[in-house]
Parts: structure tokens; C-alpha cells; sequence
């Protein structure tokens, strides 16, 4: 059975992380799930009042953002990896220059040195020089970065079907199972 830390900042986007807890769990991973305090409110904001409660309840192990302590904050964990969704420019920036401050951002830093997969949906727009710059720092430690960009091309019909794909791409990312992304047929 695979191991996933599921990483959730507060930037705009908090279904992605449902979304990505949902994939994981239909395929059978154990979730490790660390929130920011911003992510806290942006699920409540964007998702609703039982939006916590629901991530939390797919969670093997619900970590506390403070508990520097926890199993993920250590390379001895065994975890195949770990998905940030969304990613906020905050995190992203403490994760490129190693600023291990919280539980979030020390087990994506863990991956690193471990050179596991470290998927990041990075979410804002524009975006300035650091964004691009901490971007780049990230990808050449190892991250994969993966704004959540839609696929047109799949003609989605409803913004649940964009964000279940884009979080299905994260997941494919980490090649813990079969693809459960929809492919391109051409």
C-alpha cells in the first residue's frame, strides 16, 4: 500500500485538495494530511463548513501544522511522496529556499532530500519574478511543479470536472497506481 503526505496551503483552490484526497483514497493510499492555518480558511470559505471535517476524515494520519515532531518530518518515514494542492506562493517560497518553518513545509523539504516525488500545485496569477524564481529553485531541487491549468482540450462541463482531473494528474505524477487521468485520444 503507498504512502502519500498531502500537503494543503491557503491559497485559492482548496477543492483541489478534496479532490486529491479522494483520488488517494480510490486507489488505496494511506494519507499522511498537514494543513496550513490560511489552508484552514480557505476550505471553509471555498469548500464549506464541513470541508475540514471531510479531508480530515479521509486522513490516516491528520498531523498538526506545529507538530515539527511527526513521522513526515522525518526521512525515515516511509512515504512515496507527497502533493501540495493547492500550493501557495508562501509555501512554494519556503520550500525553495529550505525554510522547513512548519510541518507542511519541512515534510515537502523531507522529500527533497530524500528525492521523492514532491508534486506542487502552485496557485496564484500573475505572477512575479520570486514566484517564477522560487518556481525554478524548486524544479532544480527536484519538485515537480503543476499549476492547475485546465485541460481544455477534454472539454470539461463543470468546474468539478477540471479540478478532479487536474488533482488525478497530481496523483498520476507520483506513479503510485495505473493513470486515472483522463488521456488525450487524438
Amino acid at each position: 500500500m503507498s504512502r502519500v503526505v498531502l500537503g494543503i496551503a491557503g491559497a485559492s483552490g482548496a477543492a483541489l485538495g478534496l479532490a486529491t484526497a479522494r483520488h488517494l483514497v480510490a486507489i488505496g493510499a494511506e494519507i499522511d494530511l498537514v494543513i496550513s492555518a490560511a489552508a484552514e480558511r480557505t476550505l471553509l470559505e471555498e469548500c464549506g463548513a464541513d470541508a475540514l471535517d471531510q479531508i480530515t476524515a479521509m486522513a490516516t494520519n491528520y498531523h498538526e501544522r506545529g507538530n515539527i515532531g511527526a513521522s513526515i518530518a522525518s526521512g525515515s518515514a516511509p512515504v512515496d511522496g507527497m502533493i501540495v494542492a493547492p500550493c501557495s506562493m508562501r509555501s512554494l517560497a519556503a520550500i525553495a529556499n529550505g525554510l522547513d518553518d512548519n510541518l507542511l513545509t519541512r515534510a515537502a523539504g523531507v522529500q527533497l532530500k530524500e528525492r521523492r516525488k514532491l508534486v506542487l500545485l502552485t496557485r496564484e496569477a500573475p505572477l512575479t519574478l520570486a514566484h517564477l524564481r522560487n518556481m525554478t529553485q524548486a524544479t532544480e531541487m527536484g519538485a515537480i511543479i503543476l499549476p492547475p491549468v485546465p485541460a481544455f482540450y477534454m472539454l470539461p462541463e463543470t468546474l468539478d470536472q477540471v479540478v478532479d482531473q487536474i488533482a488525478a494528474r497530481a496523483v498520476d505524477l507520483l506513479r503510485i497506481a495505473p493513470p486515472i487521468a483522463l488521456d488525450w485520444k487524438g
